[in-house]
């Protein structure tokens, strides 16, 4: 007797939902039969004991079944055990928030197949309000979770650091070049904070990296010094990109580090070079503007160096160039080296230094180039030389010349003699004729 008496209330109940759901219908739930109807998501209402009272074709198609295998079915037909106490957990969450997100379900279709699914329910709610139900709307992810074993295969297998985070900075995800730059297990990684391995400083600039993420999609070369299991201050560069849900909202970061230890040690070489070279030697960027010189360049110009860093070449030089200069550069991004352009800046003293300019690409870690540096060198004594060459060749032509006037007249007179010789010659052979014997006459 007991049996039948539940068998009887829950009979009355169940008689109880329907009439209300179709006197639901029956008050203006007509647009609303149309909207589910038209979905292109599988979509479906059911009462609070899971039964299900309505479906549009879109779950028909998703789970191959008929109409009158679905409707009037309790959705543990479809799906686990488990997931059946999930359900009913995410319909107790309906009844008390009115709406639940994301519940993973993974039905089984008519061929046996395994669908994986999201559920996002809201309530239904009789004329008095109250909640007699849910109206739930699937997501088939099976090309989702596609995608998502692809990013993950992606991220395990990249040869870089890469970690996903959420938006409080929580460590999600890692591969194992992350434990391998940090040194720590995958347990003391994964659910911590990104603020154990950072000082709170870069936690603040990591957080202001995040939110460039959720404004821009993307933030790029951010300064991270994790510190590592045995202590040592890691320098690395964050590229991060947005994390998505299926609806496109910003849930979180994929960050990519790239360990700058190597790069660091090879600036602080080249600042070496630069800094103790000989010549002349300066950093601009792609629009002329110093960023860097050395103790040459201040000594050549006699400017201090807060007079020549973070200024414009054309501070310096004349407006042609100016131009010049920017062709040199040109040609340094498209070559990758510019030789022996002049250059002729004015010095704090007002001199103008004739100097050649050979430069080479300054390129960023990915290998763009962002500037050029710059070798002057000082042509003034060269120019000087070439001065004196042509001032001792002037004063040697003007000897030659002094030579061969002094030539002319030498040899001048030395053909006057001769001429004069060969006139005395003849005048005795002329005597000689009138004189046979040679008595008397001499010459």
């Amino acid at each position: 007797m007991a049996d039948q008496a539940l068998l009887a209330s829950e009979a009355l109940s169940n008689s109880r939902v329907q009439r209300s759901f179709q006197n639901t219908r029956a008050h203006g739930a007509l647009d609303a039969d149309i909207i589910i109807k038209n979905a292109p998501d599988p979509i479906f209402v059911a009462d609070l004991e899971s039964k299900i009272l309505s479906a549009n074709d879109a779950v028909y198609e998703l789970l191959g079944f008929r109409t009158d295998e679905v409707l009037e079915q309790s959705l543990s037909r479809f799906i686990s055990p488990e997931e059946t106490r999930e359900f009913t957990a995410a319909l107790r969450e309906v009844i008390e928030r009115g709406v639940t997100r994301n519940a993973r379900l993974n039905p089984r279709s008519a061929s046996g197949e395994v669908i994986p699914t999201t559920l996002n329910a809201s309530a239904l709610r009789d004329a008095d309000g109250k909640v007699i139900g849910a109206i739930g709307i699937l997501r088939d992810m099976r090309e989702l979770d596609k995608a998502l074993a692809y990013s993950d295969s992606l991220i395990k297998n990249a040869p870089d650091p890469v970690f996903v985070s959420d938006l409080e900075g929580k460590i999600l995800q890692a591969n194992d070049a992350v434990y391998e730059l940090l040194g720590f297990r995958r347990d003391e990684v994964l659910e911590q904070s990104l603020s154990r391995f950072i000082s709170p400083a870069e936690t603040r600039e990591f957080t202001a990296a995040l939110r460039e993420v959720i404004e821009r999609g993307v933030t790029r070369n951010a300064r991270l010094n994790p510190r590592s299991a045995s202590g040592e201050v890691i320098p690395t560069t964050l590229n991060a990109s947005a994390l998505r849900d299926p609806d496109g909202k910003v849930i979180g970061a994929i960050g990519i580090l790239r360990d700058m230890r190597e790069l660091d040690k090879a600036l602080a070489y080249s600042d070496s070079l630069i800094k103790n070279a000989p010549d002349p030697v300066f950093v601009s960027d792609l629009e002329g503007k110093i960023l860097q010189a050395n103790d040459a360049v201040y000594e050549l110009l006699g400017f201090r160096p807060d007079e020549v860093l973070e200024q414009s070449l054309s501070r310096f030089i004349s407006p042609e160039e100016t131009r010049e200069f920017l062709a040199a550069l040109r040609e340094v991004i498209e070559r990758g080296v510019t030789r022996n352009a002049r250059l002729n800046p004015r010095s704090a003293s007002g001199e103008v230094i004739p100097t050649t300019l050979n430069a080479s690409a300054l390129r960023d870690t990915d290998g763009k180039a962002i500037g050029a540096i710059g070798i002057l060198r000082d042509m003034r004594a060269y120019e000087q030389v070439v001065r004196d060459l042509q001032e001792s060749q002037s004063e040697l032509q003007e000897k030659i010349l002094d030579l061969e006037k002094f030539e002319e007249v030498v040899v001048g007179r030395e053909l006057k003699m001769i001429a004069l010789e060969k006139e005395v010659e003849n005048l005795r052979r002329e005597l000689a004729k009138f004189n046979p014997g040679g008595r008397g006459l001499t010459l």
